[in-house]
């Protein structure tokens, strides 16, 4: 079977930086066609940079970087220094890119890529908020029924919320844009911190990155030791989850997860409840499913899937 066509849409981020590592070695099972940046996690410039370093880290140089949307739709950009550091890498030294962005905005890639690839051949891998995804689907509507399918790490059902007490981040900072997205028809499948937070990168875990020994695994190991302070103290868990590469393990083994076909809705009114995912779990209304909300992952094989991948690099 011919490797799945995707473009990552990132805002790299420790966790980001993992997801694409995971796709960049995995070339048998993933074509990464592209890499569009959008503000997140840290404003553009820095999720840009971040994104052609972890390309270098990977040896991948010749995938096109393209930067995207530097603030939301319709808010004020919101970002996570106090997660991910001022860097939005903190952990490991890793060089200054010498790989160039290409000059192409973001959302016009995305937009060109669909209209140029054959209908249903293009899956859209969105690890951050969703403001490229949802222009391109605006600008240029026509692409929207050429989409495979969206798999995208966002939202929160039983774990609530990480940045408000009901809203999981990528969707909160701009929850217009998850709006469009959700409601735009395309097949979704949704990582939310539900499952995220079971892929918990304990000592062991981490301690089999380091052993690899190459550039890779030993800069995981040395992101994730930076990351998970921040987990450890606001949960008490053992480790840092690994949100972001949920995305790209379920196109490598989707027997990994498990979940349900559900009805979600993005709250974009209440301040309250800004950006919250109304999951329908126990389908208790009559509203139409439209996203395969997970609910669960085998961490030990989703760990096993990493570090053998990452041993590639």
């Amino acid at each position: 079977m011919a490797p799945r066509k995707i473009i990552i849409d990132t805002d790299p981020g420790q966790d980001d930086a993992v997801a694409m590592l995971l796709a960049l070695a995995s070339p048998d099972e993933i074509d990464v066609v592209a890499i569009t940046v959008v503000a997140g996690n840290v404003p553009l410039a820095l999720t840009a940079k971040n994104a052609l370093k972890v390309c270098e880290l990977a040896g991948m140089t010749s995938v096109p970087v393209h930067a995207g949307c530097d603030k939301p739709m319709g808010r004020p950009l919101v970002t996570a220094e106090h997660v991910h550091g001022e860097t939005g890498l903190n952990g490991p030294d890793l060089p200054e890119p010498t790989m160039q962005l290409d000059p192409k905005h973001g959302v016009d890639a995305i937009i060109d890529i669909l209209r140029a690839e054959a209908p249903g051949t293009v899956t859209l891998c969105p690890l951050g908020p969703l403001t490229n995804i949802a222009e391109a689907f605006t600008r240029a509507p026509d692409i929207v029924a050429r989409v495979q399918e969206i798999v995208l790490m966002g939202g929160a059902y039983f774990e609530v919320g990480n940045i408000t007490p009901t809203a999981e981040f990528n969707i909160y900072v701009d929850p217009q844009a998850a709006d469009i997205v959700f409601k735009s028809g395309v097949p979704l499948v949704v990582m939310p911190l539900d499952v995220t937070h079971k892929a918990l990168v304990t000592k062991p875990r981490n301690d089999a990155f380091r052993a690899l020994g190459n550039r890779a695994g030993v800069a995981v190991a040395e992101m994730t030791d930076f990351f998970e302070r921040f987990d450890k103290e606001k949960y008490g868990s053992q480790g840092a989850p690994l949100h972001d590469p949920c995305v790209t393990a379920y196109l490598i083994k989707p027997d990994l997860f498990s979940g349900r076909h559900i009805n979600v809705e993005i709250e974009t009114t209440s301040e309250l409840t800004m950006g919250m995912t109304v999951a329908d779990w126990w389908r208790v209304t009559d509203r139409t499913p439209n996203a395969l909300f997970m609910g669960d992952i085998d961490a030990d094989g989703f760990f096993a899937l990493l570090t053998e991948r990452l041993a590639r690099l």
